[in-house]
């Protein structure tokens, strides 16, 4: 059953949702130490709920915000069953939904009373992942392998516990 939510209440959740999202971005940002980030702005964070669809998006990239569901749901996907809180999962690769391998996403899930309820995400641009090219912008690459790390779908938190 959903419950019936007047319109003001709804704009005061919805600003609120989008103000967590423009602070996610601001902590990146001081937390940075890659000038990509700090300097250039080139991250994006957004919040997803328990179904993978976006409900909050900083304004920050456009192209990183309209491909973060896609790699939102192949992460649900992929660990169905094994989300838990404490969590958090890495993903680079553009065939799930990324954009490019350097620009790497964090997704966290979100958990009240043992139920999860949504995602916090985030994408940044980084400087060199490997590849024939410094800063990994090969334009002449051939094989995305050629382009630098690409990393699938990984748990590397889990419930609280670094995976080493």
């Amino acid at each position: 059953m959903v419950a019936k939510i007047d319109l003001i209440t709804r704009e005061v959740i919805r600003g609120g949702l989008e103000y967590i999202a423009e602070e996610m971005g601001i902590i990146l940002r001081n937390a940075a130490y890659s000038a990509n980030i700090k300097e250039r702005m080139d991250h994006s964070c957004s919040l997803f709920d328990g179904t993978g669809r976006m409900i909050a998006q900083a304004e920050h990239i456009p192209v990183h915000l309209g491909a973060m569901p896609l790699v939102v749901k192949r992460v649900m996907e992929h660990f169905e069953g094994e989300i838990f809180a404490g969590d958090s999962f890495i993903v680079n690769d553009p065939y799930l939904g990324g954009t490019h391998l350097p620009d790497i996403t964090i997704i966290t899930p979100v958990f009240y009373q043992e139920t999860l309820v949504g995602f916090s995400v985030s994408r940044a641009h980084h400087n060199d992942i490997g590849g024939i090219a410094p800063g990994s912008m090969a334009g002449n690459a051939t094989d995305i392998f050629q382009e630098g790390l690409r990393i699938p779908p990984i748990k590397f938190v889990s419930k609280g516990v670094i995976n080493k």
